[in-house]
This record gives C-alpha cells, sequence and structure tokens, in this order.
C-alpha cells in the first residue's frame, strides 16, 4: 500500500533528482562508491539515469514486456564526464519520465518486474530508487543525507514489499526470513508515529506500524534508520541506537535483498 499519491511521487521524483544532481557539484565522478563498489560515483548516476529512460518507454509504450536495453534512447548518457554535463543529461531523463507518468496517471497497466502492472508502480519505484542512490551518492561524497519524512517512510514500506515479493517469488535469500515468535522494530526517534514492527512467521513475515517490544530494535533519526535497512549504512554505526538480539538484526540484513 502506497503512503503517497501520484502526483506526490511526480513531484518528488523531480525533487529527488535534483537532490542528486546537487551532489554532482564539484564532486569527482570517478569516486569509488563505498556502499555500491562495483561502481564509480559516475556510473552510480548513470544507473540511475537509465532506469528513469527505462521506466520512461515502458509507461510511454504501456509495454507488456521488459523493454531491452537497446530499445531505450539517450541510455548512454554524455560523453563529456563534468559534473555539469551529466547532472544535466539525468534532469532530462527525469523530466521525461515526470511527463510521461503525469500524461499516463497511476492505472495504466503496464509491465513491471513485481506483481503490480501499473503504470504507478514506476512512479513509485523511481522515487525510491533515486533516494537510496541519492543516500549512495551523499555517503561517497561527505554530504549530508536528508529525506523527507513521509518519502523516507514510504521507502521503507516499499522495501518491506520487495523482500516479501521476492520471498514469495523463490529468491534463496529471503525465502528464509520466517520462523515464529522472532520480531525487528525500526523506532525513527524524530518523527511522530514513525515506527515498524516486523514479525516473522512460520510461513514469512508481516509488518505493521506499531510501537511494541521485540526481539531487536534499531533506534534513530529516521534517515539513519532507513540507511541501515537498506544496508548502506552498518548497523554498528554510532548513528542508530541497536537494543536486544542483534543476530537476528543481521540474519534479516544478509537475507533482505532481491535479485
Amino acid at each position: 500500500m502506497t503512503l503517497l499519491d501520484h502526483d506526490r511521487y511526480c513531484d518528488e521524483l523531480v525533487r529527488e533528482t535534483a537532490l542528486l544532481r546537487a551532489v554532482l557539484t564539484d564532486a569527482d565522478l570517478t569516486a569509488t562508491v563505498p556502499t555500491c563498489p562495483e561502481w564509480s560515483l559516475g556510473e552510480l548516476v548513470r544507473h540511475v539515469g537509465r532506469a528513469h529512460r527505462w521506466a520512461e518507454v515502458i509507461v510511454r509504450t504501456k509495454a507488456s514486456e521488459a523493454v531491452p536495453d537497446d530499445q531505450v534512447p539517450d541510455s548512454a548518457g554524455p560523453g563529456d564526464t563534468e559534473p555539469a554535463a551529466l547532472g544535466a543529461w539525468l534532469a532530462a531523463g527525469a523530466e521525461r519520465l515526470v511527463a510521461t507518468l503525469r500524461a499516463a496517471g497511476p492505472d495504466v497497466e503496464v509491465w513491471s518486474w513485481a506483481g503490480e502492472q501499473h503504470s504507478g508502480f514506476w512512479a513509485r519505484r523511481m522515487v525510491h530508487e533515486t533516494v537510496i542512490h541519492r543516500a549512495d551518492a551523499a555517503l561517497a561524497t561527505g554530504v549530508a543525507f536528508e529525506v523527507d519524512a513521509e518519502v523516507a517512510g514510504d521507502t521503507i514500506e516499499e522495501w518491506l514489499e520487495i523482500v516479501a515479493f521476492a520471498a514469495a517469488s523463490g529468491d534463496p535469500h529471503a525465502v528464509e526470513l520466517r520462523g515464529a515468535g522472532r520480531s525487528l522494530h525500526l523506532h525513527a526517534t524524530d518523527v511522530p508515529d514513525a515506527e515498524w514492527l516486523i514479525e516473522l512467521t512460520e510461513d514469512g513475515f508481516e509488518w505493521r506500524r506499531a510501537h511494541e517490544k521485540a526481539t531487536v530494535a534499531v533506534r534513530g533519526p529516521l534517515a539513519d534508520v532507513l540507511l541501515v535497512f537498506y544496508r548502506r549504512l552498518p548497523a554498528d554505526s554510532d548513528r542508530v541506537e541497536v537494543l536486544g538480539d542483534t543476530e537476528l538484526l543481521d540474519f534479516w540484513l544478509e537475507r533482505a535483498s532481491f535479485g
């Protein structure tokens, strides 16, 4: 269940892309991204720009299957490796995607890799794709990472939905997230009611917004809780507090994956 409406996702996609573009100012595009060590900063940004353009083609053409990379216009990005040129290319792709999403609305039937086969899926997915990779870029450049509280909460909930989908699809890591009697509590200390209880069951896991005692709890600012949950910040970081069974948290983080 989404927390934001379609227009808000479109607005946030423009905003998040602008924030990512701002991280590039005076940045070394050849620098390795610690949280995605297979990529340089420039490659990370090109990945986001390609994702925006790919989603735009899917929605615009009402694709019924995955679109091959060679059918995505301008996906390589500029030959120029200057931050300004790459940032302009990134922004152009996001603007094109948002225009297509606004024209389509949230309910056009299109292909996606998940259970939801509508254009609204791509609006939400591309917002959170951009949020998390902006965090990667911020960590690589030493820039502070801040994120709107509603967007951060929806990013957490979308990730839970993705991991549940992965488990249902037979992902060998995600299917291990089961076992009754164990639970995790995410508790943002700076945003009222930004708390989640994740309960493992014999058949998988369930979650809800709740303030309840759990086997292990992660407490801290919402942005930092998000980064830990997405494995962008180590659980032993001094920016969060972990209370209870740290082995259960490690168990979750090692297996909460997709692909």
